[in-house]
């Protein structure tokens, strides 16, 4: 689905990401793990386009999409979360769904005059896919309440509604589990798990919970200083030594060992 090639990515004299190279297969479950500075959500933005690479390449099925911004991948599918929920707080979180889908006939005033039928009928389906949603993720009783009032946990539930709400290829997930308490995290986990097996999503995810990542990941990749250390399963990760001298810690090497 994705391959990155030999990306770098500077500011100034410091390399955030350094010569990163990685696969992304099709219906996999990727996690991407590695310290604070090692460049992990540098890669996701260039990958996503919020940021273009100094060089390298980015590729999607084949194609190129190196320095694509991120309006024109979404139409391609590729989609991204963000570590802290960007939902609009004062809609409801059924509207925050239905606003998703691009090319809606009522976002110009023309048809706001002449197409109200058609308007009315594309609403009327956008409604119910919303709902369709909402009850796949276990969060249907909260369609009308404000998403500014959704806890942490929630709000990354709504993020991954916001994805379904169009035909995602590959979710690029920025620490999903930042800020989620254990019960609601495993919700999240459910739903990502599902809309893989289910509906063929491809994920990508940013995560330092290795619990989290143990459950839904294969494979891991790890980077450090800006480029790619390691790639296994999360047993082959925790036992690599080389990504345990390098910034895991010895508490890691202890849990992989009892």
């Amino acid at each position: 689905m994705i391959v990155v090639t030999d990306v770098h990515k500077h500011f100034g004299g410091f390399h955030a990401v350094d010569g990163a190279s990685l696969e992304i297969k099709t219906g996999s479950i990727t996690g991407l793990v590695g310290p604070n500075g090692a460049g992990k959500t540098t890669l996701f933005n260039v990958i996503a386009g919020v940021l273009k690479p100094t060089s390298g390449k980015v590729t999607m099925a084949g194609e190129d999409i190196t320095g694509l911004p991120p309006h024109e991948l979404f139409h391609k599918g590729l989609l991204r979360t963000f570590q802290i929920a960007h939902e609009f707080g004062s809609m409801t979180v059924r509207e925050n769904l239905m606003m998703v889908p691009p090319g809606q006939s009522g976002e110009t005033i023309w048809n706001a005059w002449i197409g109200r039928a058609r308007i009315a009928q594309e609403e009327a389906a956008l409604l119910k896919k919303a709902d369709e949603v909402l009850e796949f993720l276990t969060i249907d009783h909260l369609k009308n309440e404000k998403a500014g009032n959704l806890s942490g946990g929630q709000k990354k539930l709504l993020e991954l509604g916001r994805t379904m709400m169009v035909e995602a290829k590959i979710v690029f997930l920025d620490e999903v589990g930042a800020g989620v308490n254990r019960t609601l995290l495993n919700t999240v986990g459910d739903a990502i798990l599902r809309l893989n097996k289910e509906r063929g999503y491809t994920f990508c995810m940013i995560e330092h919970d290795m619990d989290f990542i143990g459950r839904l990941c294969d494979p891991v990749i790890v980077m450090a200083e800006g480029h790619v250390l390691a790639k296994g399963t999360i047993d082959e990760i925790k036992a690599n030594d080389q990504v345990i001298e390098a910034y895991l810690g010895t508490g890691l090497k202890n849990k992989a060992t009892a």
